[in-house]
Order: C-alpha cells, then sequence, then structure tokens
C-alpha cells in the first residue's frame, strides 16, 4: 500500500471513528480522555513536525529560488507575476462566495432565539480575540514585513518577515561575485535536503497523524449546531468545491497548459495533508514535494512560487470571508448594495493576503471586514462553533491555489513541459 493511500485511509478511519464516539457516546469522559491523552498528542507531534521545518524550508527554498533566477531583473518579472496570479485567483475566489451568499442568502433563516444563544455562547472567545490584537490591519503590516530582526522572525512565526528577508537574501547573492556566493548556495543546498529529509521522516507518520488530527475534531465537532448553521456551511463548502473544481480546474487548463485530471490526481497527498492540518505553513513541506516530484516543476520555481503562495495566496480565506461577511450582514437584517459588496470583496482580498497559514489564522482579520462594513465584530461568537470544519476545507482550497500558481509560472518562465507530467507517481515508498 503506497504512503498516499494509507494517508487516506487514516482520513477515512479518524472521521468514521470520530463521528461513531460523537453520536454513540457524546460527553463520555473516555472519549475526552483519548483525545486529550492519546489522539491530541499524538497529531500534535505530526503537526510539529511539520511545522518545524517550515522556517529553514522556507528560507532555503526562496534564497535558492532567487539566486536560481539569476538576474534579478527576471526575479521582479516572475515576483509580479506570481503576485498578480495570486491576487487575480484570491479575487474571483472572494467573488464565487459574494455570488453564492446573495444566490442562497443563508443568513436570512436563522432563528433569532439560536443568534443570541450561539453569540452568549461564544462571546468570551470573539472578546479574547479582539483584545488579542491580532485584529490590527493597516500600514503598519506593510511597515512590519521589513523584520527588525530575521532571527526573531523566524523564531515568532512571522512568516512575512522570513520571506521578506530570504528574497532580500537571494537577491543578494546574485549580485556578488560567484566565487563568494558559491559557497552559500552549497550551504543552502544542503540544508534545503536535509530539511526534505526530515519531511520524508515526518510523513511516514502521517497516515496516524491524520488519523489523531481527525478523530479529534470530529468527536468533539458539535453535529447538532450544524444543523442550525447548516444552510451557512453549505454555501461555504460548495463555494469552495466549485472555486476549486470550476475555477482552478479553468486556470490550470488555461495557463498552464495541464489537464485538470492530470493535476488533482497528483497533488492528493497535498490535499490530505492540508485538510488534516488546517495549516498551509505545515502543508508547504509536503507542497514543494508534490511540485517537484509529481509535477516535474523546476526546483527553483517551487521554491519560490509556493513559500510566497503559503502566505500570499488564500483563495479559500478570502471566498470564506466573503459568505460569512454576506451571512452575518443578513442574519443582522443589514442590506448591502454593489458598492458595499465591492468593498467586502476587495477586504477579503487583503486581508486574505494577511492571514497567518495556521489554524484559524483568518479569524483575527475577519473581524477586521465585519468591523469596516459595520458589523459588530464579535458577531464572529455565531460561526466559531463550525469554523474547525470550514477551516479545514478552506485550507486545502488554499494549498490547491498554490498549486495552480506554480503551474502557470513554471510554463510560462522555463522550459517545463504539461505533456512530460504522465500518469500519477507515488510521492514515497511505503512505510
Amino acid at each position: 500500500m503506497t504512503l498516499p493511500t494509507k494517508i487516506v485511509l487514516g482520513l477515512a478511519l479518524g472521521a468514521t471513528c470520530g463521528i461513531a464516539a460523537n453520536v454513540f457516546a457524546p460527553g463520555a469522559p473516555w472519549v475526552k480522555w483519548v483525545g486529550d491523552n492519546v489522539a491530541g498528542p499524538v497529531g500534535q507531534i505530526f503537526l510539529r513536525l511539520l511545522i518545524m521545518t517550515v522556517v529553514p524550508l522556507v528560507f532555503a527554498s526562496l534564497t535558492l529560488g532567487v539566486a536560481g533566477l539569476g538576474d534579478i531583473r527576471k526575479v521582479g518579472r516572475v515576483g509580479a507575476r506570481t503576485i498578480v496570479y495570486f491576487l487575480v485567483s484570491t479575487a474571483i475566489a472572494a467573488t464565487v462566495g459574494l455570488l453564492l451568499a446573495n444566490l442562497v442568502r443563508p443568513g436570512e433563516g436563522l432563528d433569532p432565539a439560536v443568534r443570541e444563544q450561539l453569540m452568549a455562547t461564544y462571546r468570551t472567545q470573539a472578546q479574547g480575540m479582539q483584545a488579542g490584537g491580532g485584529t490590527r490591519f493597516g500600514i503598519e503590516t506593510f511597515v512590519n514585513m521589513v523584520p527588525r530582526n530575521p532571527i526573531q522572525a523566524a523564531a515568532n512565526l512571522d512568516m512575512l518577515g522570513v520571506i521578506v528577508f530570504a528574497l532580500l537574501f537571494g537577491a543578494a547573492l546574485t549580485l556578488v561575485p560567484e566565487e563568494k556566493a558559491r559557497p552559500m548556495l552549497r550551504v543552502l543546498d544542503a540544508l534545503g535536503a536535509a530539511i526534505i529529509k526530515i519531511v520524508d521522516l515526518a510523513m511516514r507518520l502521517a497516515p496516524y497523524g491524520v488519523f489523531a488530527l481527525v478523530f479529534v475534531v470530529t468527536s468533539r465537532f458539535g453535529w447538532g449546531l450544524l444543523r442550525q448553521l447548516g444552510m451557512y456551511v453549505g454555501v461555504v463548502l460548495v463555494g469552495l468545491l466549485v472555486h476549486g473544481v470550476v475555477v482552478l480546474s479553468a486556470l490550470v487548463r488555461a495557463f498552464g497548459r495541464l489537464s485538470p485530471a492530470v493535476f488533482w490526481s497528483r497533488i492528493r497527498p497535498s490535499i490530505v495533508t492540508a485538510f488534516s492540518t488546517s495549516s498551509s505553513n505545515a502543508t508547504l513541506p509536503t507542497n514543494i514535494t508534490v511540485a517537484e516530484q509529481e509535477l516535474g516543476i523546476p526546483p527553483h520555481i517551487a521554491g519560490f512560487v509556493l513559500p510566497l503562495g503559503s502566505t500570499l495566496c488564500m483563495n479559500g480565506t478570502a471566498l470564506f470571508e466573503a459568505v460569512t461577511t454576506l451571512f452575518l450582514a443578513q442574519v443582522f437584517g443589514m442590506a448591502f448594495d454593489l458598492a458595499t459588496q465591492t468593498v467586502v470583496m476587495v477586504l477579503c482580498v487583503i486581508t486574505a493576503v494577511g492571514t497567518a497559514g495556521v489554524p484559524g489564522g483568518s479569524l483575527p482579520l475577519l473581524m477586521v471586514v465585519l468591523a469596516s462594513v459595520g458589523i459588530p465584530p464579535e458577531a464572529i461568537a455565531i460561526i466559531l462553533g463550525v469554523d474547525r470544519i470550514l477551516d479545514m476545507s478552506r485550507t486545502t482550497l488554499n494549498v490547491c491555489g498554490d498549486l495552480t500558481a506554480v503551474v502557470y509560472v513554471a510554463r510560462t518562465e522555463t522550459d517545463w513541459d504539461a505533456r512530460a507530467v504522465g500518469r500519477p507517481a507515488q510521492l514515497a515508498p511505503a512505510a
């Protein structure tokens, strides 16, 4: 049995066992004990093994990617092409979310009593997010992209700061004499190879880690709450599915010249890892491996585009924020005209770009969007109970959007040929 098959099996078994425990033993002490002392720690160890590799992998990959592009002008051209693709695909995602929310209008059917009950249940958690200071967004965000101390940025998992420093470091290596740059490039190449080997070892634990992570979520998830917010959850999930199957497939075909069927079959390990970890950052090592080994993307392109995408390309997050904003507006009886909804779309794109690639990272900035259009930020409490399942789903779309971007950039900036991507291959040997 191949490793990707084992991971899918772990996902299915974890969901089955978790749902069974939730249905047949709701609130049982032993279920909580298993989650806290067995499944939770196993899942967190797997997640930490992946997150542990993110900073050195991003630094090595981005620096080598920029240095591999050579001419600093080519770096600017590839970077501009990449960021434009990120912004356009994210704007399309937000638009899809707005269209579906306007068409279905999920917030109009929510009982006011249910709304007040949800607000009371999750108000403390929502206020904690607001008090945490994570809801500020403005010019300071762009200033803080340039770190005072790159080591401190790495220690704090400030990925925007790490990315900016890596880009500048790589650009500087292209400007110094080759004989001086070559030793550093060899060190970074060895560092990247060692980190990928750590990822390979971590992925051998993936079936067990995925089982544990999904079991914890499904065994504690409020399925009764899902019934109350079913229309809202359904709109978000359908929107994510439509954007993935229709929009991303069209972008892969039009701009990457790659068959969508081949693309989706090749990136299965990334999909499963993203869904189970709910973290773009934790999925980055798998994404780079999939891009290079399954799609045949040149390493300097994969190492340049994908670390940027893990922070800047958030298709699923923008769609989720757009649907949630209109849903909450409908819940409170607020009508948004076309101009206001255009503002919502722009805000969703901007705040999605600033979202941390960690579980729940979009919620503080979603509160910014709500406050900007006159919705009480604490209204986010209404959807907190179902956010975990939505977080898993939107992270998956975020990661898929990154991979469509790397296909597009590889086709336009290298001699990569989509026709060379044949039948699906294994990501790694069986454990």
